[in-house]
């Protein structure tokens, strides 16, 4: 049996083209401090993956690809830490997206800010942050109303001689 969630970006659409002109906002805010879209998406992915929402893991991830991230960039997300991939920014990022996610728990500690401060600059940590507040506000949107994330059809990939495999 299929349970019935109420939409909220349609059940109250005032609300919701709200949150989307906040999250464009921020956006524009977060070009113009020079953040790029590898480091914008990275850290929405991360933020996404840890408040368990598939559905933004999934746009996010398609906006990372069309950015120049690749897969093992992608899958090395949850091990950030212990993976040499990612660059001194975009661990800043990152660290700073958990801090995002977890908020409640330690707000944004002294030494994550002085350390990310000292990596990022003031604009860059003011656009990021709210391009934080953002995706975890859009997170909360998917998750309660359940947002599916079917599996996707890949074409079977065709043989040199024109038959499919």
């Amino acid at each position: 049996m299929t349970e019935r969630r109420v939409h909220l970006s349609r059940s109250a659409r005032a609300a919701y083209d709200a949150l989307d002109a906040f999250s464009h906002a921020v956006g524009a805010i977060a070009r113009d401090a020079g953040i790029d879209d590898r480091l914008k998406e990275l850290a929405l992915i991360h933020s996404s993956q840890l408040n368990g929402c598939a559905y933004c893991v999934r746009v996010h991830v398609d906006r990372a690809v069309a950015a120049g991230v690749g897969a093992d960039e992608i899958g090395q997300l949850p091990a950030w830490r212990e993976s040499g991939v990612f660059t001194a920014r975009e661990r800043a990022a990152l660290e700073l997206a958990e801090r995002y996610v977890f908020i409640h728990e330690e707000g944004i500690p002294d030494d994550v800010y002085d350390h990310v401060g000292g990596i990022l600059s003031e604009q860059e940590y003011v656009a990021l942050s709210w391009l934080l507040v953002s995706i975890n506000a859009f997170n909360r949107v998917t998750i309660a109303g359940k947002y599916p994330v079917p599996p996707r059809r890949t074409e079977p990939a065709a043989d040199p001689e024109g038959a499919q495999a």
